[in-house]
Protein backbone atom coordinates (compact mmCIF):
# COMPACT_ATOMS: atom_id res chain seq x y z
CA UNK A 1 0.00 0.00 0.00
CA UNK A 2 3.07 2.24 0.16
CA UNK A 3 2.79 5.54 -1.74
CA UNK A 4 -0.89 5.04 -2.50
CA UNK A 5 -3.47 7.75 -1.73
CA UNK A 6 -6.39 7.39 0.69
CA UNK A 7 -9.31 9.58 1.69
CA UNK A 8 -10.66 9.01 5.20
CA UNK A 9 -13.77 10.85 6.37
CA UNK A 10 -14.51 11.27 10.05
CA UNK A 11 -10.76 11.50 10.52
CA UNK A 12 -11.01 13.53 13.73
CA UNK A 13 -13.09 10.81 15.40
CA UNK A 14 -11.91 7.78 17.33
CA UNK A 15 -12.22 5.15 14.61
CA UNK A 16 -11.49 7.54 11.74
CA UNK A 17 -8.32 8.78 13.43
CA UNK A 18 -7.17 5.21 14.04
CA UNK A 19 -7.73 4.41 10.37
CA UNK A 20 -5.69 7.43 9.30
CA UNK A 21 -2.84 6.30 11.53
CA UNK A 22 -3.00 2.64 10.44
CA UNK A 23 -2.86 3.62 6.77
CA UNK A 24 -0.12 6.20 7.26
CA UNK A 25 2.00 3.65 9.13
CA UNK A 26 1.86 1.49 6.01
CA UNK A 27 3.20 4.28 3.83
CA UNK A 28 -0.15 5.53 2.53
CA UNK A 29 -0.52 9.26 1.95
CA UNK A 30 -3.78 10.09 3.71
CA UNK A 31 -6.23 12.90 3.03
CA UNK A 32 -7.87 13.33 6.44
CA UNK A 33 -11.39 14.71 6.07
CA UNK A 34 -13.56 16.07 8.88
CA UNK A 35 -15.49 19.21 9.79
CA UNK A 36 -13.81 19.41 13.23
CA UNK A 37 -10.91 21.55 12.05
CA UNK A 38 -9.05 21.87 15.34
CA UNK A 39 -8.99 18.15 16.11
CA UNK A 40 -8.15 17.39 12.49
CA UNK A 41 -5.13 19.70 12.54
CA UNK A 42 -4.02 18.18 15.85
CA UNK A 43 -4.11 14.67 14.36
CA UNK A 44 -2.21 15.62 11.23
CA UNK A 45 0.43 17.54 13.21
CA UNK A 46 0.98 14.60 15.53
CA UNK A 47 1.41 12.18 12.63
CA UNK A 48 3.76 14.56 10.84
CA UNK A 49 5.94 14.71 13.95
CA UNK A 50 6.26 10.93 13.66
CA UNK A 51 7.22 11.13 10.01
CA UNK A 52 3.85 9.92 8.73
CA UNK A 53 2.10 11.48 5.75
CA UNK A 54 -1.36 12.91 6.30
CA UNK A 55 -2.92 16.17 5.22
CA UNK A 56 -6.01 17.88 6.60
CA UNK A 57 -8.94 18.66 4.33
CA UNK A 58 -11.65 20.31 6.46
CA UNK A 59 -14.98 19.31 4.95
CA UNK A 60 -18.61 18.88 5.99
CA UNK A 61 -19.86 15.73 4.25
CA UNK A 62 -23.39 17.14 4.46
CA UNK A 63 -22.42 19.71 1.81
CA UNK A 64 -22.24 18.30 -1.70
CA UNK A 65 -20.30 21.31 -2.98
CA UNK A 66 -17.67 20.97 -0.25
CA UNK A 67 -17.29 17.25 -0.91
CA UNK A 68 -16.72 17.76 -4.62
CA UNK A 69 -14.21 20.56 -4.05
CA UNK A 70 -12.32 18.50 -1.49
CA UNK A 71 -11.96 15.41 -3.68
CA UNK A 72 -10.85 17.58 -6.58
CA UNK A 73 -8.28 19.24 -4.32
CA UNK A 74 -7.03 15.89 -3.02
CA UNK A 75 -6.45 14.57 -6.53
CA UNK A 76 -4.81 17.79 -7.67
CA UNK A 77 -2.43 18.00 -4.69
CA UNK A 78 -1.81 14.43 -3.56
CA UNK A 79 -2.66 12.34 -6.61
CA UNK A 80 -5.32 9.85 -7.75
CA UNK A 81 -7.26 8.35 -4.85
CA UNK A 82 -6.71 4.60 -4.44
CA UNK A 83 -8.65 4.03 -1.20
CA UNK A 84 -11.75 5.57 0.38
CA UNK A 85 -12.86 5.01 3.96
CA UNK A 86 -16.26 6.37 4.94
CA UNK A 87 -15.92 6.74 8.72
CA UNK A 88 -17.82 9.97 9.39
CA UNK A 89 -20.75 9.38 11.70
CA UNK A 90 -23.03 10.92 14.32
CA UNK A 91 -25.21 9.37 17.01
CA UNK A 92 -28.57 10.71 18.17
CA UNK A 93 -30.12 8.60 20.91
CA UNK A 94 -33.80 8.38 21.78
CA UNK A 95 -36.89 6.24 21.45
CA UNK A 96 -38.03 6.07 17.85
CA UNK A 97 -41.31 7.91 18.45
CA UNK A 98 -39.50 10.60 20.43
CA UNK A 99 -36.89 11.50 17.82
CA UNK A 100 -37.19 14.95 16.32
CA UNK A 101 -37.08 15.61 12.60
CA UNK A 102 -33.70 17.28 13.21
CA UNK A 103 -32.35 14.17 14.97
CA UNK A 104 -33.44 11.95 12.09
CA UNK A 105 -32.37 14.24 9.28
CA UNK A 106 -28.93 15.02 10.76
CA UNK A 107 -28.24 11.33 11.37
CA UNK A 108 -29.04 10.41 7.78
CA UNK A 109 -27.33 13.47 6.30
CA UNK A 110 -24.01 12.40 7.83
CA UNK A 111 -24.21 8.61 8.15
CA UNK A 112 -25.95 7.83 4.87
CA UNK A 113 -26.07 10.78 2.48
CA UNK A 114 -22.50 11.69 3.41
CA UNK A 115 -21.40 8.19 2.40
CA UNK A 116 -23.27 8.59 -0.89
CA UNK A 117 -21.77 12.00 -1.68
CA UNK A 118 -18.17 11.13 -0.89
CA UNK A 119 -18.38 7.73 -2.58
CA UNK A 120 -19.91 9.29 -5.67
CA UNK A 121 -17.14 11.87 -5.95
CA UNK A 122 -14.33 9.37 -5.39
CA UNK A 123 -15.62 6.33 -7.27
CA UNK A 124 -16.50 8.36 -10.35
CA UNK A 125 -12.79 9.11 -10.63
CA UNK A 126 -11.71 5.58 -9.71
CA UNK A 127 -13.78 4.19 -12.59
CA UNK A 128 -11.68 6.02 -15.17
CA UNK A 129 -8.56 4.36 -13.75
CA UNK A 130 -9.96 0.85 -13.37
CA UNK A 131 -8.94 0.34 -9.75
CA UNK A 132 -9.76 1.30 -6.19
CA UNK A 133 -11.12 0.19 -2.85
CA UNK A 134 -13.93 1.52 -0.66
CA UNK A 135 -14.72 0.60 2.93
CA UNK A 136 -17.70 2.04 4.77
CA UNK A 137 -17.63 1.89 8.56
CA UNK A 138 -21.18 0.93 9.51
CA UNK A 139 -22.22 -0.75 12.77
CA UNK A 140 -23.37 -4.10 14.10
CA UNK A 141 -26.60 -2.26 14.90
CA UNK A 142 -27.25 -2.22 11.14
CA UNK A 143 -28.26 -5.87 11.45
CA UNK A 144 -29.22 -6.15 15.13
CA UNK A 145 -32.01 -3.94 16.55
CA UNK A 146 -31.00 -1.68 19.45
CA UNK A 147 -33.27 0.30 21.74
CA UNK A 148 -32.95 4.10 21.50
CA UNK A 149 -30.79 3.73 18.39
CA UNK A 150 -33.41 3.57 15.64
CA UNK A 151 -32.07 6.51 13.62
CA UNK A 152 -28.45 5.41 13.93
CA UNK A 153 -29.17 1.76 13.13
CA UNK A 154 -31.36 2.63 10.15
CA UNK A 155 -28.79 5.06 8.76
CA UNK A 156 -25.98 2.55 9.08
CA UNK A 157 -28.06 -0.21 7.47
CA UNK A 158 -28.77 2.12 4.56
CA UNK A 159 -25.09 3.07 4.23
CA UNK A 160 -24.05 -0.59 4.25
CA UNK A 161 -26.52 -1.58 1.55
CA UNK A 162 -25.60 1.46 -0.55
CA UNK A 163 -21.93 0.44 -0.36
CA UNK A 164 -22.66 -3.13 -1.44
CA UNK A 165 -24.93 -2.02 -4.27
CA UNK A 166 -22.26 0.41 -5.43
CA UNK A 167 -19.74 -2.41 -5.28
CA UNK A 168 -21.89 -4.58 -7.50
CA UNK A 169 -22.07 -1.85 -10.12
CA UNK A 170 -18.37 -1.03 -10.19
CA UNK A 171 -16.86 -4.49 -9.76
CA UNK A 172 -16.26 -4.68 -13.51
CA UNK A 173 -14.07 -1.60 -13.17
CA UNK A 174 -11.79 -3.32 -10.68
CA UNK A 175 -13.20 -1.45 -7.66
CA UNK A 176 -13.96 -3.34 -4.46
CA UNK A 177 -16.53 -2.06 -1.95
CA UNK A 178 -16.84 -3.56 1.52
CA UNK A 179 -18.26 -2.77 4.95
CA UNK A 180 -16.77 -2.98 8.44
CA UNK A 181 -19.39 -3.23 11.18
CA UNK A 182 -17.98 -2.39 14.61
CA UNK A 183 -19.71 -3.01 17.89
CA UNK A 184 -18.93 -1.17 21.14
CA UNK A 185 -15.62 0.61 20.59
CA UNK A 186 -13.70 2.75 23.08
CA UNK A 187 -14.51 6.15 21.62
CA UNK A 188 -16.25 9.33 22.83
CA UNK A 189 -19.37 8.18 20.94
CA UNK A 190 -19.59 5.08 23.12
CA UNK A 191 -18.87 6.85 26.40
CA UNK A 192 -21.59 9.40 25.58
CA UNK A 193 -24.07 6.53 26.01
CA UNK A 194 -22.92 5.77 29.56
CA UNK A 195 -24.81 7.40 32.41
CA UNK A 196 -22.38 6.52 35.24
CA UNK A 197 -19.21 4.62 36.09
CA UNK A 198 -20.93 1.28 35.52
CA UNK A 199 -21.28 1.94 31.80
CA UNK A 200 -18.19 0.05 30.72
CA UNK A 201 -18.97 -2.98 32.86
CA UNK A 202 -22.61 -3.10 31.78
CA UNK A 203 -21.62 -2.84 28.12
CA UNK A 204 -19.43 -5.91 28.50
CA UNK A 205 -21.85 -7.88 30.66
CA UNK A 206 -24.99 -6.95 28.72
CA UNK A 207 -28.18 -5.00 29.35
CA UNK A 208 -31.15 -7.38 29.74
CA UNK A 209 -33.57 -4.48 30.17
CA UNK A 210 -32.52 -3.25 26.71
CA UNK A 211 -32.53 -6.77 25.18
CA UNK A 212 -28.81 -6.46 24.58
CA UNK A 213 -26.43 -9.35 25.16
CA UNK A 214 -22.91 -8.69 26.38
CA UNK A 215 -19.62 -9.13 24.58
CA UNK A 216 -18.47 -12.77 24.53
CA UNK A 217 -14.80 -11.79 24.29
CA UNK A 218 -15.32 -9.70 27.45
CA UNK A 219 -13.59 -6.59 26.14
CA UNK A 220 -14.53 -3.37 24.43
CA UNK A 221 -12.82 -2.89 21.08
CA UNK A 222 -10.07 -0.36 20.67
CA UNK A 223 -10.28 1.91 17.60
CA UNK A 224 -7.15 0.20 16.28
CA UNK A 225 -9.01 -3.14 16.21
CA UNK A 226 -11.51 -1.66 13.76
CA UNK A 227 -8.81 0.14 11.80
CA UNK A 228 -6.92 -3.10 11.19
CA UNK A 229 -10.06 -4.66 9.69
CA UNK A 230 -10.46 -1.65 7.41
CA UNK A 231 -6.84 -1.83 6.27
CA UNK A 232 -7.16 -5.56 5.56
CA UNK A 233 -10.17 -5.02 3.29
CA UNK A 234 -8.35 -2.26 1.40
CA UNK A 235 -5.16 -4.27 1.00
CA UNK A 236 -4.20 -6.76 -1.68
CA UNK A 237 -4.67 -9.48 0.95
CA UNK A 238 -8.38 -8.98 0.30
CA UNK A 239 -8.00 -8.74 -3.46
CA UNK A 240 -10.90 -11.15 -4.14
CA UNK A 241 -13.24 -9.80 -1.46
CA UNK A 242 -16.02 -7.40 -2.34
CA UNK A 243 -19.65 -6.81 -1.25
CA UNK A 244 -18.64 -8.19 2.15
CA UNK A 245 -19.50 -7.03 5.68
CA UNK A 246 -16.87 -7.77 8.34
CA UNK A 247 -18.23 -7.53 11.89
CA UNK A 248 -15.77 -6.44 14.58
CA UNK A 249 -17.72 -6.66 17.83
CA UNK A 250 -16.22 -9.41 19.97
CA UNK A 251 -19.24 -11.59 19.27
CA UNK A 252 -21.79 -9.10 20.62
CA UNK A 253 -24.23 -9.68 17.77
CA UNK A 254 -23.75 -13.45 18.05
CA UNK A 255 -22.53 -13.75 14.48
CA UNK A 256 -25.65 -12.08 13.05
Amino acid sequence: MENTIAVVTGAAGGIGGAVVRALAERGVVVAAVDRETERLDELVSKLAAEGLQARAFPTDVRRADEVERTIEAVENTLGPVDHLVNAAGVLRLGEAVGLSDEDWNTTFEVNTTGVFRVSRAVVRRMKTRGRGGVVTVASNSAGTPRTEMAAYAASKAAAAMFTKSLGLEVARHGIRCNVVAPGSTDTPMLSSMWHDDSGRRRTIEGLPEAFKVGIPLARIAQPADVAEAVVFLLSDQALHITLHSLTVDGGASLGN
